[in-house]
């Protein structure tokens, strides 16, 4: 991919290759579930993160997995001798235990048919894996990218909700549902697997800094127009 010499952008339009290359020179790099960094000690664990943290905050997934390492080491195996009714007292910390336990099982499940073969799944086709991550119980969209971008290899655009906030402070009117806000992103875009993996992080990290509309004002990317 092209540099973009960033000191000729002007203050209005921004294509989304270039709203990229501008957060990554103004955050710098991000330590979004890079080898050695917390909670991504292993792929599996990373996939239960991902359903874990649903509906609730991190704080609340720590201890949850904490537990699940302790007594399974994310073995999916192990992880497939448990029930809904002694896995919940190991999760419960998580919240919404019920759905997510059956979630986990699932997926545990679904590893066990291709042999635990992570390897084996990453050589497979993203579209064919995603939708049967999507057919999995508790799996929706967001986590089914999710578990795609950072644990199986594949490049996607991950639509949440601090993607959609800033898009929408970079006046870009966009799709409604998921699927056709993420088509509309991937269609302009042609991303190595590390840039789709860093731009969801440099996204997430500004929407957790910038809150409001008053912050945004005042961030380095006031006055952007996003075209798309």
């Amino acid at each position: 991919m092209d540099r973009i010499d960033l000191t000729e952008l002007e203050a209005g339009n921004v294509t989304l290759e270039e709203l990229y290359r501008t957060m990554a020179k103004e955050m710098g790099p991000q330590p979004w579930l890079k080898p050695g960094t917390p909670w991504a000690e292993t792929p599996v664990e990373i996939m239960l993160g991902a359903i874990l943290v649903q509906n609730t905050n991190w704080r609340n997934v720590e201890p949850s997995l904490i537990a699940l390492k302790a007594q399974t080491g994310f073995n999916p195996a192990k992880l497939r001798e448990y029930t809904p009714d002694t896995l919940i007292p190991v999760i419960r910390s998580s919240g919404f235990y019920q759905r997510k336990s059956e979630a986990i099982l699932a997926l545990a499940t679904w590893l066990g048919e291709a042999n635990d073969d992570l390897a084996a799944l990453k050589r497979r086709g993203g579209a064919s894996l995603r939708e049967e991550l999507l057919s999995i119980t508790g799996i929706g969209n967001e986590t089914a990218d999710y578990i795609l971008m950072y644990t199986l290899d594949h490049g996607t655009f991950m639509v949440d909700t601090y993607a959609r906030r800033l898009f929408g402070w970079l006046g870009a009117t966009m799709p409604k549902t998921y699927p056709a806000f993420q088509k509309k992103v991937m269609g302009q875009l042609a991303f190595a697997l590390a840039d789709y993996q860093e731009f969801h992080a440099l996204i997430d990290e500004f929407g957790k800094q910038i809150k409001n509309d008053t912050d945004f004002a005042q961030s380095f990317l006031a006055g952007k127009q996003l075209t798309i």
